[in-house]
């Protein structure tokens, strides 16, 4: 929006200029971010509060987390406020890939809006039933797969459409250029083609799984928020040096035009982010909650399928993937000894991963920093894919 603006009086005032500047807009949009977190936070506490959707501890969970009960959640609405307007006003709307990113973080976000809202105002357990939620979940991750597959080729929407059309019209064969390949980190010609199911496919586990692996994560004070801070601001450096000619071909990565733009939604996220940390460090002022939670690993799934970085999100998000596995080993293994001895059986002392170490004496910010270092380590290891090929 303000570029529009900024190109309009660059003619009569020079400076104007440095809105062209990508980073300049980047920077702009994580500032942007930042204040209004900061800003409207304690308006939102005292919303939420008013509102009574305070958090429900269970009580089979860690007795440690009892004295949070009550402690508003839904806060995830600070930071896709922050994230809608930071990029609304600081980003090139005409971009074809910024809306996809948009469309998916505010429909998942919504999705878990609804969850959060059942259980906190309704007093329902369940929440969205899986069944629902994960229906709603796919028709938005269907949709984006299908926008995503046919935009590594286009430059506008409208040739996104037009190159959908022209996938129905060839009998559903047509092929994805190879830009559009799933691309094997550390080497320099291994990739795989997927053909436009095989890319649809793929996206839709991306977006759907980082999203529940995030959501996973986030039961902890600031466990969540700042490994996402972290990936995303690593996603929107890939994202710029995707969409620089100069850059992908000395990089050996695809070069996918208009990808740059995406560095402002991670300036936004990442913005959005820290403010909403300043709330949610221990002992946090408001949780997430699902709306925040489903949103942000959403965007981080959106992101990482435009830049052609799926395994480099696995590697930088590692933290979020040991947190999704311990839930399936867990659950997994419990219902199979209980079929097979009548008694179920744990792996861990309990799921997600972080409560394992809870349990096994650690103070709830010693797991929260320590995974932190690790996100910090993962993120520096998927990076370093860019050149050690």
């Amino acid at each position: 929006m303000l570029l529009w603006l900024a190109q309009y009086l660059q003619d009569y005032i020079g400076p104007m200029r440095i809105f062209n500047f990508i980073t300049f807009r980047a920077v702009s949009a994580a500032i942007t971010a930042i204040a209004l977190g900061l800003f409207t936070g304690p308006a939102v506490i005292r919303k939420l509060t008013e509102l009574k959707v305070g958090q429900a501890v269970r009580t089979q969970g860690p007795q440690t987390h009892l004295k949070k009960h009550g402690t508003p959640t839904m806060g995830g609405v600070l930071i896709l406020i922050s994230i809608a307007i930071s990029t609304l006003l600081w980003c090139d709307l005409s971009n074809r890939l910024i809306w996809p990113v948009l469309v998916v973080t505010l429909g998942f976000g919504a999705i878990g809006w609804v969850d959060d809202y059942r259980k906190v105002v309704f007093q329902d357990p369940e929440g969205m039933r899986s069944g629902e939620k994960y229906f709603w979940m796919s028709l938005i991750g269907i949709a984006a797969s299908l926008y995503l597959a046919f935009s590594v080729s286009a430059r506008n929407p409208w040739e996104v459409g037009q190159l959908f059309w022209a996938w129905v019209q060839s009998g559903f064969s047509m092929d994805l250029p190879p830009k559009a390949d799933l691309i094997v980190p550390f080497f320099k010609t291994i990739s795989y083609p997927l053909g436009v199911w095989g890319f649809i496919a793929l996206t839709y586990c991306v977006i759907v799984g980082t999203s529940n692996a995030v959501n996973f994560t986030d039961g902890l004070d600031g466990l969540a928020i700042m490994p996402t801070v972290m990936v995303g601001g690593a996603l929107g450096l890939i994202a710029y040096l995707t969409g620089n000619v100069t850059y992908a071909k000395y990089l050996f990565i695809p070069h996918i035009a208009g990808a740059g733009e995406i560095l402002i939604f991670c300036g936004a996220m990442a913005g959005a982010g820290l403010a909403f940390l300043w709330f949610n460090a221990h002992p946090a002022q408001m949780f997430m909650g699902d709306v925040g939670a489903l949103a942000l690993g959403g965007a981080l799934g959106t992101i990482a399928v435009i830049v052609r970085q799926e395994i480099v999100l696995f590697i930088m998000g590692g933290v979020f993937v040991a947190e999704t596995v311990s839930v399936i080993i867990q659950v997994s293994w419990f219902k199979y000894t209980k079929k097979r001895y009548g008694v179920g059986r744990r792996v861990f002392l309990m799921a997600p991963l972080h409560h394992h170490f809870e349990q096994k004496g650690w103070k709830e910010t010693k797991v929260v920093i320590r995974f932190w270092i690790v996100t910090m380590i993962l993120v520096l290891v998927g990076l370093s894919t860019l050149k050690l090929r």
